[in-house]
């Protein structure tokens, strides 16, 4: 990465001589908060600022009505951008949903807490007490302090995605992204100092946002390479002149920033983010009050996001089965190949879905070349996902050869090379403008081809097939790996694993010729708006699969309350409330320890929505690749769960399903 690090020994150069002016936030002037003080969420005018007024600490209200964040913020520029805000440490750094009432006190024995409006801790300054004030510096930092004036803590010690002029960040520590730009919850990238010396940006495991890192897009190149000890860095340093630079223990400092910073900090105003789409930018913005002054880039890394996350494991710089290409401002976006469409529209980073229903067989009648076709994208590349490799081909043979076999679900020429590739696809990148070149075709079914009626009860062979849409969408969550944790747990419980349901190729349902009723299979019925509460909105997602997302929920039973998952179906119900609700008995009614229960669901105008037991442990793939992999005593278990779970479904469940 020597393109974006300028090394620099003992300050050769005499505009370096700034870097040495690091100011500790003590040395800064400031009000004190006092013990018993408090601020309340809606009420106008209420928050505690800087001597200056350029930062404040209060309640910011966000996207959504009625909801805000416990944040400091830029307050005299018209965005009033945010620069850190309380997070649910505990939740995997989830944004934190504060209603209007809520209340964050200094104690009167100097803790810094956050309370709803019935009074119930929402978070908290952690492990701290007895704290005589609490100050906000003109430097962005908030602070408890005691007496002394020693800091016992600050804000600038637990960085959001944000960075500041004397802000340091040291070994273990870093920063993180938001989801998108309208979500403040925890997103796929990292930058972080490692143990060796050395800066990352890493992409963390998604959804579970796990601290399980993939390879490094970005590196400083401060590690001990020569295995001198002294030579490693140990603190990133962003000065009060606005130069970022990894200082290492022999006092060398390794410039990461433009060199060509000129506008002093009197002038404008710094910050340093971990955007949401994964590149790390420093911004500057005019002090001045002029109207339509914007943020504008000093200086970015890496260059091209979308060729630097390209292999390895993950979804690369946009989710599954999209592709990344550069905008002329060089940052990354996402795009879906024809006939996709984004899982989630407000968030064009979580990946792509197709819009057509896929499967090797469609009917008796035609074939695969009959029912599908292959849209073209030139330059357009998923390096990974590869299932066969075909040398000495045209780039017509390429193409009949993926039309032709049903297993094939895109291919990419290039060299008179044919690489068929098989769904998700990942690490898309759009590779115009440089020499790589190639042709990608994507398969999709026919537009003039009517698709089968998965939901309409007519001929065996419909039923069938929306017996098995709906089993596979909800009864197992979906085949994809993201949501094998949540029955992973029940299955390693009892030493055998439940992933049977990604084997299956055809089944049946034998059904009986009287409906079961909703209250034989003791399903609960929610409202839509009971579980959009209990999900907080559908905010925190533990996964994504062919017919919906799934989403971590808290709902209350009698005198308690248990964690569970929420998935909301999209396209797959299409029906009746009588067809439906004869398909929830059916799947109410199966139970077994290997397979995830089915606790209730929602019915409520076009909604359709499944409720779930919640399996907390981690996914299949965690448990078969991590280090520590299963000796062959543990794969025979898994075999045999398999097995067992094939069984049950075979011949001892009340409502049959034939493979």
């Amino acid at each position: 990465m020597s393109t974006f690090v300028t090394r620099l020994v003992h300050f050769t150069f005499p505009f370096l001589l700034l870097l040495t002016l690091s100011i500790d936030s003590n040395a800064q002037t400031y009000t004190n908060v006092r013990l018993g003080s408090s601020l309340t969420a809606g009420v106008a005018n209420t928050s505690w600022a800087s001597p200056s007024g350029d930062f404040v600490f209060g309640f910011r209200p966000i996207f959504q009505d009625n909801l805000f964040l416990l944040a400091i913020w830029f307050d005299k520029i018209p965005d009033k951008t945010i620069v850190w805000f309380a997070n649910d440490a505990e939740e995997n750094n989830a944004e934190i949903q504060i209603r209007k009432g809520s209340k964050v006190e200094l104690t009167t024995d100097g803790k810094l807490i956050l309370n709803d409006p019935q009074g119930n801790e929402l978070w908290s300054a952690r492990d701290v007490s007895g704290a005589s004030y609490a100050a906000m510096f003109d430097n962005g930092n908030f602070a408890l302090s005691m007496s002394s004036s020693e800091s016992i803590w600050e804000s600038f010690d637990y960085p959001t995605d944000t960075i500041l002029p004397t802000q340091k960040l040291v070994v273990d520590s870093g920063i993180y992204s938001r989801e998108t730009k309208q979500s403040f919850s925890k997103g796929r990238f990292r930058l972080r100092l490692l143990q060796d010396g050395n800066l990352v940006l890493n992409v963390a495991a998604y959804p579970s946002l796990t601290e399980v890192q993939y390879d490094s897009y970005y590196w400083s190149d401060t590690d001990n390479k020569q295995g001198i000890t002294q030579r490693k860095g140990f603190e990133v340093v962003f000065n009060q002149s606005g130069y970022i630079y990894v200082k290492l223990r022999d006092e060398t400092r390794v410039l990461l920033s433009s060199n060509n910073i000129v506008l002093p900090i009197s002038e404008v105003y710094y910050r340093a983010t971990l955007d949401f789409d994964g590149v790390f930018t420093q911004y500057c913005h005019p002090r001045s009050k002029k109207e339509k002054q914007v943020w504008s880039t000093v200086w970015s890394v890496p260059d091209n996001i979308c060729v630097r996350i390209s292999s390895g494991r993950g979804t690369g710089a946009c989710g599954y089965n999209s592709y990344c290409t550069l905008t002329p401002e060089r940052r990354p976006r996402c795009k879906c190949p024809p006939k996709f469409s984004f899982l989630d529209q407000n968030n064009t980073f979580g990946g792509c879905r197709p819009d057509f229903v896929q499967g090797c067989q469609v009917n008796e009648w035609t074939t695969e070349t009959d029912s599908f076709e292959l849209e073209t994208l030139d330059s357009v590349d998923w390096p990974t996902s590869d299932y066969d490799e075909l040398k000495s081909y045209t780039l017509e043979e390429c193409r009949t050869s993926c039309l032709g076999n049903c297993l094939c679900d895109a291919a990419i020429f290039r060299d008179a090379t044919c690489w068929k590739k098989k769904l998700p696809l990942s690490f898309g990148r759009d590779n115009s403008g440089t020499a790589v070149g190639g042709v990608a075709f994507i398969k999709v079914r026919k537009a003039n081809l009517s698709e089968p009626n998965c939901f309409t009860p007519q001929a065996p062979h419909e039923k069938i097939i929306r017996s098995k849409l709906i089993l596979m969408g909800s009864l197992f969550l979906g085949c994809s790996i993201l949501f094998n944790f949540m029955f992973i747990a029940r299955a390693l419980y009892h030493n055998s694993l439940a992933f049977l349901v990604c084997f299956l190729t055809e089944k049946k349902l034998r059904e009986k010729t009287q409906e079961p009723s909703v209250s034989r299979s003791s399903l609960r019925s929610f409202t839509y708006q009971q579980l959009e509460e209990a999900t907080k909105g559908f905010k925190d997602e533990l996964g994504r699969g062919a017919f919906g997302m799934v989403y971590k929920g808290i709902i209350d039973e009698m005198d308690s309350t248990s964690s569970v998952a929420v998935k909301r179906l999209d396209k797959v119900l299409q029906e009746g409330e009588k067809e439906f609700k004869t398909e929830v008995n059916a799947i109410g009614m199966t139970h077994h320890k290997n397979l995830v229960r089915l606790l209730g669901f929602c019915e409520e105008g076009q909604q359709r929505l499944l409720v779930y037991e919640f399996m907390s442990n981690k996914s299949l793939a965690d448990h078969l690749f991590e280090n520590s992999k299963p000796d062959w005593k543990q794969r025979v278990q898994i075999a045999l769960g398999i097995s067992r779970g094939l069984l049950y479904l075979h011949e001892e469940c009340s409502n049959q399903i034939i493979h």
